[in-house]
């Protein structure tokens, strides 16, 4: 299996290339970077089966609608996202073969009403992408685009945190440069964690007061139509 985790440095945006047999898969592609990931199909000899979003995004511009219309692949994004531009809607437990690689989907809402985790359930260590829902020592915002702090706290106790301790994160973004972490060490040493209840979860994600993304104007009506403006 190949993988690659890419990475765009204005939005802080982790991009990640999954590919077996020639078959390549695209999670969280940014619109800017397009050259470079058809370069890199071109360089590895891989054809780009689907490109897929975690959910709607609201600091960058998604890639999933121009790399459709280049490559023809397949887009996909949760099927409780309110777009109609996607080749193909992801549900909660859905499986998703590419080549030899084999993807198990993970409703987990909260940073986001559409937002979505992957489970890798082949090759040589566990790993989970977790979009913006479990992030490195810290987790999603949830005061925006039908985030809902109770949600989120499901969604990582009884979700993501259920998962084997040594499978690998991958998540969304990073904003100090580290590029993955493990279940077990999230659940050590992540200070949004460490809590007692729900409630509690709760009162300290409303208690951020966090400014909005820069591109956020911009970048939810363009995704909104997969990042294709017309």
């Amino acid at each position: 299996m190949i993988f690659r985790q890419l990475f765009d440095a204005t939005s802080s945006t982790y991009t990640y290339l999954l590919a077996d047999r020639g078959q390549a898969l695209l999670l969280d592609p940014v619109a800017d970077h397009i050259p470079a990931y058809l370069q890199l199909l071109r360089e590895l000899d891989l054809r780009l089966q689907r490109a897929l979003d975690s959910h709607v995004h609201a600091d960058h511009i998604t890639a999933l609608g121009e790399l459709r219309k280049q490559t023809g692949c397949e887009s996909s994004i949760g099927a409780q996202a309110r777009t109609e531009c996607a080749s193909s809607r992801i549900r909660d437990g859905e499986h998703i073969g590419i080549g030899g690689v084999a993807l198990r989907a993970l409703y987990t809402p909260g940073h986001t009403d559409d937002s979505y985790s992957f489970v890798l359930e082949n090759g040589d260590v566990p790993r989970v992408f977790t979009g913006d829902t479990l992030l490195i020592r810290g987790t999603g915002r949830t005061d925006f685009q039908n985030g809902d702090a109770r949600q989120q706290y499901d969604s990582l106790f009884n979700k993501l945190l259920k998962l084997p301790g040594d499978t690998a994160v991958y998540p969304a973004h990073d904003y100090k440069g580290w590029t993955s972490s493990s279940i077990d060490e999230e659940r050590r040493h992540n200070p949004r964690l460490q809590i007692g209840s729900v409630e509690e979860y709760i009162a300290l994600m409303n208690s951020l007061h966090l400014p909005d993304p820069k591109l956020m104007d911009i970048a939810i009506p363009a995704n909104l139509a997969c990042g294709v403006i017309s």
